[in-house]
């Protein structure tokens, strides 16, 4: 095990910055404690390893256990947003100026770890949250390593791409996924090591390395790099809900991707940041029409 403090010189927002990393409230590689200790899983190119943080007045205090222990402790302020840059970030839209008036804490963390966030997108694919986090927390009981540290059993890290490639058939349709995800996933773990160097790259370089796998989409890619590079600008094109929650939020109209790109085009390179501030504050649109059905692959 190790400890450290990261000291950073404005307000953390762990909960709002991490967000995006957790895939439901059971995933089983994020936990939350009563007494604010946040935990989190994720392989690493030394093993797995797990990362417990706690915040107060002296700063982030954060320690992790497992082999991946090293590698992980360099990593951790990234995952708090101490890369993202704000610099240029100067809103003039009322809403936008709003909204980051109202969270200052939240940052555009990037966890260095493409396979991580590409695995849990690819089981997004087409599919409502239900039935992704569902299959999700399936996959890493199934093939996930037990959390190293003081997790007790029901936390996993998330599986790597050797365990995904020696899981059967019987073991993939037990965890709900259909033929595609299945096959996309598989593809994924075959270069999975040549993917990683995607976070060297530049963002759009390392988004068409993505897209050259089979299956995987801008849409994949997109929210691959926002949490494994921390993308200010990587915008989900072909998102269900996106859309309707950032023409909802500037002119009060539901839209589709391409008013959506239309409307984002002036807070260019910063997309992303506004879709998240939006996101974590601005109003939703009223649902109308029968929700999308939940399928379950497992009774097929």
């Amino acid at each position: 095990m190790r400890e450290a403090v990261w000291r950073p010189d404005w307000p953390v927002d762990v909960a709002r910055t991490l967000g995006p990393l957790r895939r439901g409230g059971r995933d089983p590689s994020f936990r939350r404690d009563p007494d604010g200790v946040w935990w989190h899983t994720t392989t690493t190119p030394e093993g797995p390893a797990t990362v417990a943080f706690r915040v107060d007045r002296e700063g982030v205090h954060h320690a992790a256990w497992g082999s991946g222990t090293d590698w992980v402790m360099d990593t951790v302020p990234g995952w708090l947003g101490a890369a993202d840059d704000r610099s240029d970030f100067r809103p003039t839209d009322p809403i936008v100026v709003r909204l980051d008036h109202r969270f200052p804490g939240l940052r555009l963390g990037r966890t260095n770890r493409i396979w991580d966030a590409l695995v849990a997108a690819i089981i997004e694919q087409k599919v409502t949250s239900v039935e992704a986090h569902q299959a999700w927390r399936s996959l890493l009981l199934t093939a996930g390593d037990p959390a190293p540290g003081p997790v007790g059993e029901r936390m996993r890290v998330p599986p790597t791409p050797e365990a995904l490639l020696a899981l059967t058939d019987w073991q993939w349709h037990r965890c709900g996924m259909d033929g595609q995800r299945r096959r996309t996933l598989r593809a994924a773990a075959t270069v999975a090591q040549r993917l990683e160097a995607g976070v060297g790259m530049s963002a759009p370089d390392a988004s068409k390395r993505l897209q050259v796998v089979p299956g995987v989409g801008v849409w994949t890619a997109a929210e691959t790099m926002q949490r494994a590079c921390g993308d200010p600008d990587a915008v989900s094109v072909g998102d269900y809900h996106v859309p309707s929650l950032v023409g909802w939020a500037l002119i009060g109209e539901r839209i589709d991707d391409e008013r959506m790109l239309e409307l984002l085009e002036p807070f260019r390179p910063h997309r992303q940041r506004i879709v998240r501030l939006i996101e974590c504050g601005a109003p939703r649109p009223p649902r109308r029409g029968p929700r999308v059905p939940i399928r379950s692959y497992r009774s097929i």
